[in-house]
């Protein structure tokens, strides 16, 4: 922005001398001075020119370059941001909101950062110098354009404000649109299933017909601001041009002096018009901006990172200290203003298996979130007898989700996810500890796991946090529903691997409503809504 303000002196003096040689050079000749004597002024006047047009393209330039390196360090900031986030962040924020942010939103800065500073910031340098030309030139006009200029800024902030107005909704229809197209494409499968899927097709129609409704408001608004700009800045240059035009008739002004500051004037119009025009080109970015700046400031209390405590390499379970796994002291959990657990305390030996059962929203998914630091919450959480703040809890505990949230690659990395090296035979290991060792090792997996269906997705997820568990010596895992999407006998060999897990020397917590899980715990923790039992 200050090298653009720098710019914007050199353009402004490069207009002023346009004007001004060529003025002198049109008036030579309507006076007949000598072609050669004339040499001088018309030089000038294409050197000018030059000048204009490379000072033109280096503002320009500036201005792409300014934009890139903002949308790259926004796109950096959001990313970050949904990363400290978590699973807080993506339950208040939808994955098509941030991904509508990421992609066409921050693109629409290019018209903001692009365009409508720059050309604010040129405004403010190019108006006030080229008025204070006009007052030395010809105070008569000077005067005249110092009270009509006015009139576009008063049009420009009352045309504004509608302007924003339809934006928004405009924007918020946007993300309805990506939000209705992502759901569809999740529950494809499931639509087909019931044979519902071209009912889809209606919802997606009226949701794109209404944004193709509003985006068409969007530009009325903006053809008839720019129409209403026109003509004001239009009527300003006529009223001027008119005075001029009766002063060389009486003689009152001489004819260089009269041409020059009418080819002026219009320019002391132009700049403040162009920042109407380009104010329409950046509401839909201002729009997108909003939405960034509130999603960053939403993930600005997320926890920084904290050093782990140190902990005893994994004995066996004939030989661990008596000292729990995981205790838990006040732990509480609020969303909003709405409380979901209220003081949690208890303590779990290694080698256990504990259910959480509760009926659906009273927070079990809620618990382990917080364990995982995941969420904010109150409370003290200790794993081997030691507090562990939220920010270093997730590198020593192994995980699972309700949704497999699987990335794409091959099946081994996959598994090994976060793991320096892949160990094929511990891979091997954990493919058949979870039931997943029907998937063919030569799998390749597209984005979001695409390739597997609902059943191998969870059992590859399972495979996963039992490969973490072992890789990184994890004395705590934790499953979130792992057999909601498995047959009876896929479920009993999931059951007899989380036994296994407990009876290395582990913690397994495992949030269920299925039957044979809770027969198979050594403890069941029942949560129910708004509230949580002390237990021992």
């Amino acid at each position: 922005m200050a090298a653009g303000a720098v710019v914007a002196v050199a353009h402004t003096a490069s207009i002023i001398a346009f004007c001004w040689f060529a003025a002198q050079s049109i008036a030579g000749v309507i006076d007949g001075v000598p072609v050669a004597q004339l040499g001088g002024p018309i030089i000038a006047t294409a050197v000018s020119i030059l000048v204009r047009a490379f000072t033109q393209a280096l503002l320009d330039a500036l201005a792409v370059h300014g934009a890139a390196r903002v949308k790259s360090q926004l796109r950096a900031r959001v990313v970050a941001a949904v990363d400290a986030g978590g699973t807080q962040l993506l339950g208040s924020t939808s994955s098509a909101r941030v991904a509508t942010l990421l992609g066409h939103g921050l693109d629409a800065l290019d018209g903001y950062i692009g365009k409508y500073l720059p050309q604010l910031i040129l405004t403010a340098v190019a108006t006030p110098i080229i008025v204070g030309v006009l007052l030395l030139a010809d105070v008569a006009t000077g005067i005249t354009v110092i009270l009509t200029l006015p009139i576009i800024p008063v049009f420009m902030v009352l045309i504004g404000l509608s302007t924003r107005a339809v934006q928004r909704d405009q924007w918020q229809q946007l993300g309805a649109l990506a939000q209705g197209f992502l759901e569809v494409v999740q529950g494809l499968s499931t639509l087909m299933v019931f044979g519902r899927q071209h009912r889809q097709v209606e919802r997606i129609a009226a949701v794109t017909d209404e944004y193709r409704r509003r985006t068409m408001r969007v530009l009325r608004l903006s053809f008839l601001s720019g129409f209403a700009l026109e003509l004001a800045a239009s009527l300003s240059v006529a009223l001027v041009a008119v005075s001029i035009g009766i002063r060389l008739i009486d003689g009152d002004i001489a004819l260089a002096l009269g041409l020059f500051v009418l080819v002026l004037v219009p320019e002391a119009y132009l700049p403040i018009r162009q920042v109407g025009a380009q104010f329409h080109a950046a509401s839909e970015g201002i729009a997108a901006a909003d939405d960034v700046l509130e999603l960053l400031e939403g993930a600005a209390g997320a926890p920084a990172p904290a050093a782990v405590p140190a902990r005893e390499p994994m004995a066996a379970a004939s030989t661990q200290p008596a000292r729990p796994a995981l205790a838990v002291r006040g732990l509480t959990v609020r969303r909003g203003d709405r409380l979901v657990i209220d003081g949690l305390t208890g303590e779990w030996m290694p080698g256990t298996v504990l259910a959480i059962t509760g009926p659906s929203g009273a927070g079990k998914s809620s618990v382990l979130g917080a364990l995982l630091g995941l969420i904010e919450h109150e409370g003290v959480v200790e794993l081997d007898g030691l507090p562990v703040p939220p920010a270093a809890r997730m590198e020593r505990l192994a995980w699972a989700g309700q949704r497999p949230e699987l990335t794409g690659g091959t099946l081994d990395e996959v598994v090994a996810l976060g793991a320096p090296t892949v160990d094929a035979g511990r891979v091997s290991a954990s493919l058949y500890w979870a039931g997943a060792d029907d998937v063919p090792r030569d799998t390749v997996l597209g984005a979001a796991g695409d390739g597997l269906s609902g059943g191998q997705a969870q059992r590859v997820a399972l495979a996963r946090a039992h490969y973490r568990a072992r890789d990184r010596d994890c004395r705590v895992v934790l499953v979130d529903e792992p057999t909601s999407a498995l047959d009876a006998a896929s479920e009993q060999r999931v059951v007899a691997g989380l036994r296994d897990l407990a009876n290395e020397g582990r913690l397994v917590i495992v949030v269920t409503h299925r039957r044979a899980v809770m027969a198979a715990a050594d403890a069941v923790l029942a949560i129910e809504p708004a509230r949580a039992g002390v237990v021992a």
